[in-house]
């Protein structure tokens, strides 16, 4: 079912970021890579205010959950910052 999650998720909606080249080139990123890094700053910060699901977060970010997971440390986000309520239903919806 993660499969055909992922497959219904990522329809047809598209968002446009338009970002100056200067800051590209600051950065020292190309378009794919900043676009990949943006995604999972959106995603990480949806998360961390429990509007996503770690599992739609990690979808939207373009990862499985194990790495949407383990790379939230990157972004100031704790990966545990539930009630045992919370974290149960989580684990039920995995």
């Amino acid at each position: 079912m993660r499969n055909e999650e992922q497959k219904i998720d990522r329809s047809d909606i598209s968002i446009v970021l338009n970002v100056p080249q200067s800051i590209l080139l600051a950065l020292r990123e190309t378009p794919e890579r900043f676009g990949a890094e943006a995604r999972m700053a959106l995603a990480s910060k949806l998360f961390e205010m429990k509007r996503l699901t770690s599992g739609q977060a990690a979808t939207l970010a373009g990862v499985d959950r194990v790495r949407f997971l383990l790379d939230l440390h990157k972004y100031g986000v704790p990966a545990l910052d539930a009630t045992e309520e919370e974290f149960k239903a989580e684990v039920e919806n995995a």
